[in-house]
């Protein structure tokens, strides 16, 4: 018997839709700290994802899919900024303000909770 009909089926994956794919996605933001392209797959996996899973999770999607945007957006203009100096704490800010959303993010997936405004600019 092989290796794959041993496996439960149903058994969602990493890539999957769910728990382990939102902790995947936030840990890839994480790590694009160090490797700039895993926040790119990080966002992938998330579009690829949204709109499959139950509406709770949902809410983690729209949640991460908007910390992606706001926080190029915010880079682009810390980079900006940068001919001012300014934008250095820009920077800083943006790489705070984005590990508190992955970490808020990682909690909740933890234990089971909707993100409550999956909107929201802020944290």
């Amino acid at each position: 018997m092989s290796e794959l009909e041993r496996l439960p089926q149903g058994d969602p994956g990493i890539m999957d839709p769910g728990k382990s794919n939102l902790q995947a996605i936030y840990v890839l933001y994480l790590l694009g700290f160090i490797f700039a392209i895993t926040t790119v797959i990080g966002v992938v996996m998330a579009y690829v994802n949204r709109g499959k899973a139950a509406p709770w999770l949902d809410s983690h999607y729209t949640w991460a899919i908007r910390t992606f945007w706001i926080a190029l957006l915010y880079a682009l203009i810390s980079a900006l900024l940068s001919l001012v100096v300014i934008g250095v704490l820009g920077f800083i800010a943006t790489a705070v303000w984005m590990i508190v959303r992955c970490v808020i993010g990682l909690q909740k997936i933890g234990r089971g909770e909707p993100i409550a405004n999956p909107q929201s600019w802020l944290i």
